[in-house]
């Protein structure tokens, strides 16, 4: 299987080097900059374990380069999905499997749901570029649980966490998802074939759509945020907007805040990627965290006072700082 990774940050970088060590596919990857000039003297690099696993890695700057693959897989970050999507097309073809590994609501989400109607969301792909450029029967919805940070350019450190949930769209299964589910398997990810993958992305955004944005803002790590009776009950009562969204849409969530405040409890506390991207002076993934939520809540005629004030916050926070477009 040739297989294409776009993207060789924290995520795409840590997929690449456990799918390179594997050695059970043709593996290249696209990146630019500082990332691809280190990719291209060290290889892969991810720091597990205590230990540095190093492997060889093909990488290019532009898709001609590399020709039409089986599998690709786009790992960037929302903001950056444009430009991913504008060079995508030699990397296409008839039968490739596009995988979107990326935070959030993805581009396709909305497809097939009749309560969202036809046109792409806004929030997410404005134009519709990407619904334009990659066809939904190539899609293959995926969510990813694990938690990893570039320490330098072409350097995954990989901190807890290896799941992947990978699913059609349309629901069910399929023997192509089964395929790219043993690819991943084979790799050493616990990964798990969703015969409702669009519920999956909609719990994991039910979970961080709130924790990420504040956290940003405030500096805080997840305890602190929770320690926080105030700022724990303004979360909780933006969930509780979400779930309401999340039933109009299919994707009911049964756990109550507070259930779900417990898990991440458990989880111990750490900086979110928001945080994270903040501090090292990256673009924020607000449009597909929160900006999307409220985007489909208006599409379905939910009220979300709370997920728009967090929204026009951290928009304006970010905003003072150059990581999201000004209006």
């Amino acid at each position: 299987m040739k297989v294409c990774i776009i993207g060789a940050g924290a995520i795409g970088g840590f997929l690449g080097a456990r799918l390179a060590a594997a050695g059970a596919c043709e593996l290249s990857t696209l990146a630019r900059g500082a990332t691809l000039a280190a990719l291209r003297e060290h290889g892969w690099r991810l720091q597990q374990n205590g230990a540095l696993l190093q492997v060889p890695a093909r990488a290019a700057e532009r898709a001609a380069e590399l020709g039409p693959q089986d599998l690709v897989v786009i790992a960037v970050k929302g903001p950056a999905l444009a430009s991913v999507v504008a060079d995508i097309a030699p990397l296409l073809g008839p039968q490739t499997i596009v995988l979107p590994a990326m935070n959030g609501v993805p581009w396709w989400f909305g497809s097939g749901v009749a309560a969202l109607g036809d046109a792409p969301l806004d929030s997410v792909d404005p134009g519709g570029r990407a619904a334009a450029a990659i066809p939904l029967a190539a899609v293959l919805g995926c969510v990813v649980h694990a938690s990893t940070a570039t320490t330098e350019p072409g350097v995954v450190a990989h901190k807890m966490g290896q799941g992947l949930i990978i699913g059609e769209p349309a629901g069910g299964e399929s023997a192509r998802a089964q395929a790219v589910c043993e690819l991943f398997r084979h790799a050493g990810f616990d990964v798990t074939l969703s015969p409702r993958v669009r519920y999956d992305i909609w719990y994991k955004l039910w979970g961080n759509m709130t924790i990420n944005p504040v956290s940003a803002m405030t500096g805080a790590t997840t305890d602190r945020l929770q320690d926080d009776e105030l700022v724990r009950n303004f979360c909780s009562a933006a969930m509780r907007e979400a779930a309401v969204v999340g039933e109009r849409i299919g994707c009911a969530v049964l756990q109550t805040p507070e259930e779900r405040h417990l898990v991440t409890r458990k989880l111990g506390g750490f900086k979110t990627s928001m945080l994270q991207d903040v501090e090292a002076g990256r673009a924020i993934e607000l449009d597909s965290i929160v900006g999307a939520v409220r985007e489909i809540g208006q599409r379905v005629g939910v009220a979300t006072p709370n997920i728009d004030a967090l929204f026009g916050l951290a928009r304006l926070f970010a905003r003072g700082r150059g990581l999201y477009p000004a209006a």
